[in-house]
């Protein structure tokens, strides 16, 4: 055989393709059970189906800008989702691991050995002699029943599931930082209203301090007013120790030490949207944690193909060819050359103790496992939107009640206090009538907040600004492939 021979040959073996079969179950999507519409959305026009969709930004359209400026951060240095992104690269690195089984290795062996012939033998050197070589070595195990591929199709489903999660998380992330914020601009109209209040119960108490002064009110008035002074202002106190853990809080999803951040206090005036409700029939695709669980479902079918792939015949195909002389310097130039093609293995396990089948039948039950969990994530989709809708309509009702409340509460309070300044009744009835105004006047910012962060919560339900046309393809999958990867040693 000539020099050009096993190199032809193993040409040859990889170009030649090879009537091989797939084996195990082709996917298909696991059906999940859709409604037509959303029945939270019945006759109500605030948020009825509409032709346009949430953008990337979804914050944007609360029209706040200290958001914007934080969200923009949430890509750029939340720790969490860098270790999405390094888990998703990993990924990648599995996909193009796995592909490897596509092609033959090969191996390169110097040998060198230091002997002593047999006494009593007949050799043309006698004494302690040396035999060096080296040696090219080949392997390649044909993809014959498609376990390399279905393997391949595996790692590429797992990577865009993997993919599915990053953005859900980031989802998740920009979510969560928006409630934050919304929560510490409603705690900073809290306390707002508590100073309002406290300048109020100041003139109360004035009034008060007066009357008694004049002999018309009695102590016990003017300590009461003095109490419920002292337990207002204690309030605003209080709210300072939840705005500094939210403010903390946002500092950690934004990937800042809390030392480095400082949100100043603002009104909360934060637009309250009208947000696109897409067809439950799109829902499917616009939710990147569905995206990652059909994606996961996927990637467990095709396991099955890799488990039944196990239960067929395995054809492993070797050649070598190297040199051997008794000088190391006359290994490549002078050294008698010798080949082999083989060992031509064709080895089908005939028993290992049920292994195969233990493999198969958890592949088959993984599957199992994922479908449901599939089936899970769109059934919880639904539920989050129609929560969410439920709950934007009904607060919306509840805030023109409230509204009403608050409007009667302040006149209550008012003609309690010129009844009192007219000596018709004890200030009890102004304490009364100040503190139900204070109870409804928080309730209505709570009622804002609730209303916010139902709106928030309705954007993360319907996907944010994602669609599925975002999740990479088999291709992308698989990461950028470089010419460095096929070196014998790393360069990075």
């Amino acid at each position: 055989m000539n020099s050009c021979t096993i190199p032809t040959l193993i040409f040859s073996l990889l170009t030649v393709h090879l009537a091989g079969c797939t084996v195990g179950p082709d996917y298909v999507r696991p059906q999940a059970a859709k409604p037509e519409e959303f029945k939270e959305l019945k006759g109500w026009k605030q948020a009825q189906p509409l032709d346009n969709v949430l953008p990337d930004k979804w914050w944007e359209i609360f029209k706040d800008a200290q958001l914007n400026v934080l969200e923009e951060q949430v890509n750029i240095a939340n720790q969490s989702i860098a270790q999405a992104e390094a888990q998703y690269r990993q990924a990648q690195s599995l996909v193009q691991s796995a592909a490897a089984a596509y092609f033959p290795t090969a191996t390169t062996t110097a040998t060198v050995n230091r002997f002593r012939a047999a006494s009593g033998q007949s050799v043309a050197v006698s004494g302690v002699k040396y035999l060096f070589g080296g040696v090219v070595s080949a392997a390649w195990a044909p993809d014959l029943w498609g376990g390399v591929r279905r393997q391949v199709e595996a790692s590429e489903a797992g990577a865009q599931a993997s993919a599915g999660a990053l953005q859900a998380l980031r989802l998740t992330t920009q979510t969560t930082l928006a409630q934050s914020y919304f929560q510490l601009r409603l705690l900073d109209a809290q306390t707002k209203l508590l100073n309002d209040t406290i300048a109020t119960y100041d003139k109360t108490i004035n009034i008060t301090q007066n009357r008694y002064a004049a002999g018309i009110a009695a102590k016990a008035e003017v300590v009461q007013a003095e109490t419920q002074l002292e337990s207002a202002r204690a309030q605003a106190i209080n709210l300072g120790v939840q705005r500094a853990q939210l403010e903390h809080a946002i500092a950690v999803l934004i990937g800042k030490p809390p030392s480095e951040l400082n949100i100043t206090i603002a009104p909360f005036n934060t637009h309250l949207p009208s947000i696109p409700v897409s067809l439950p029939s799109q829902l499917l695709e616009r939710r990147p944690d569905i995206a990652a669980a059909e994606r996961a479902a996927a990637s467990a079918n095709a396991q099955i193909g890799v488990a039944k792939a196990a239960y067929f015949p395995n054809l492993n195909l070797a050649a070598s060819d190297g040199q051997q002389a008794t000088l190391l310097s006359n290994v490549l130039t002078q050294g008698a050359r010798y080949w082999a093609l083989g060992p031509a293995a064709l080895a089908l396990p005939l028993f290992d103790g049920g292994s195969r089948a233990a493999k198969m039948q958890q592949s088959i039950d993984n599957y199992d496992a994922s479908a449901a969990a599939y089936r899970l994530a769109v059934l919880t989709g639904f539920q989050q939107v129609e929560d969410n809708l439920a709950a934007l309509r009904i607060l919306e009702q509840e805030a023109q009640v409230q509204n009403k409340a608050v409007e009667a509460a302040h006149k209550a309070v008012e003609l309690t206090t010129n009844q009192y300044k007219a000596g018709i009744v004890s200030y009890l009835n102004v304490m009364v009538s100040q503190t139900a105004a204070l109870a409804n006047e928080k309730t209505a910012v709570d009622l804002q907040g609730q209303r916010l962060n139902a709106s928030v919560l309705l954007a993360q339900a319907l996907g944010g600004g994602w669609n599925l046309s975002k999740l990479p393809t088999k291709d992308q999958a698989g990461g950028e492939v470089k010419w460095s990867q096929f070196l014998p040693v790393p360069l990075n």
